[in-house]
């Protein structure tokens, strides 16, 4: 899988050159017309991870793919992408336009709490799309415009405002969802829980096919948690529903998906990635959680 790529790369790719006026080392920050990444001399977006997170606001058809999931987005949506992701837009129709705005997460470094990652919209597993009404859709182009506008400023405390404003857009879509215990863990069960789940997804995504997929079982975890395993599988069962064992099934599965439909990684190399010695073996794995062999599955 590509390495991630770097904002230098993202100007790269889309402008040919570094957009004048907006240095790299200086907030950390970036705002866009979508439409300025839509003109003819732009090369097309990579499947990837970035090295930034990323807030888009954009209208028409279009589809996402991220991780191993597409999205079809049609009407005012905001999105929401972290750099442990890999993702890449396809539009679909001649009227997209929108906004984006990109920064690192130095950007928000001591900002408020919780830090980035342990907002849901920007964690992994997550869906990052939230649909507008039009009002909506007005309020969130109103905040790209100041945003604008302000970075060509010479105001000297502009950063400080654009933090505030991408800290509006952010809370801005939490409040679009019913609240939810996003952030307290009412008893030990589920905190233990969160913290597997949390650990899970940092073993991910795979970037060689040499590199394997460490933790493979309950008892890998337990013993990384410094718990016992069977204390483990009862916190993750009671808080999720699902035994320690199935998440860790449904989150290979997941990454076996996107390997095979995004890497041109052979069978045998993806399955090695993610723990199995023998291609019989993945391919009887793969085949449980998906209906299909990793062959079939590839010609889909």
């Amino acid at each position: 899988m590509p390495k991630p790529e770097s904002l230098a790369e993202f100007y790269q790719h889309h402008f040919q050159e570094l957009p004048a006026a907006r240095p790299l080392e200086r907030g950390q920050v970036n705002v866009f017309r979508l439409e300025d990444v839509l003109a003819p001399s732009a090369q097309p977006v990579q499947y990837s991870r970035r090295d930034f997170f990323k807030i888009t606001l954009i209208r028409g058809r279009n589809a996402y793919h991220y991780a191993d999931r597409s999205l079809a987005i049609a009407g005012p949506t905001l999105l929401f992408f972290n750099p442990q992701v890999p993702y890449t837009w396809q539009p679909l129709s001649s009227d997209t336009t929108g906004f984006f705005c990109i920064f690192r997460q130095e950007f928000f470094h001591g900002w408020g709490n919780p830090t980035l990652t342990e907002l849901p919209l920007f964690q992994p597993g997550s869906t990052p799309a939230y649909p507008l009404t039009s009002a909506q859709d007005e309020a969130v182009s109103a905040l790209y415009e100041k945003m604008l506008a302000e970075l060509d400023s010479d105001y000297p405390l502009k950063y400080e405002l654009l933090r505030s404003y991408a800290s509006e857009l952010i809370h801005f879509a939490l409040k679009l969802r019913p609240a939810e215990a996003r952030y307290q863990h009412p008893d030990a069960k589920s905190r233990l829980a969160a913290v597997f789940l949390e650990l899970l997804e940092r073993q991910f995504p795979i970037e060689s096919p040499t590199r394997r997929f460490a933790l493979r079982s309950a008892r890998d975890f337990a013993q990384h948690l410094a718990v016992h395993v069977n204390h483990l599988n009862r916190c993750v069962r009671a808080t999720t529903g699902k035994t320690t064992t199935d998440h860790i099934a449904e989150r290979v599965a997941s990454e076996a998906k996107a390997l095979l439909r995004h890497t041109d990684w052979n069978i045998a190399e993806v399955g090695y990635s993610l723990g199995f010695d023998e291609p019989a073996n993945f391919n009887y794995f793969f085949k449980k959680h998906t209906g299909l062999i990793p062959s079939a599955f590839r010609r889909v």
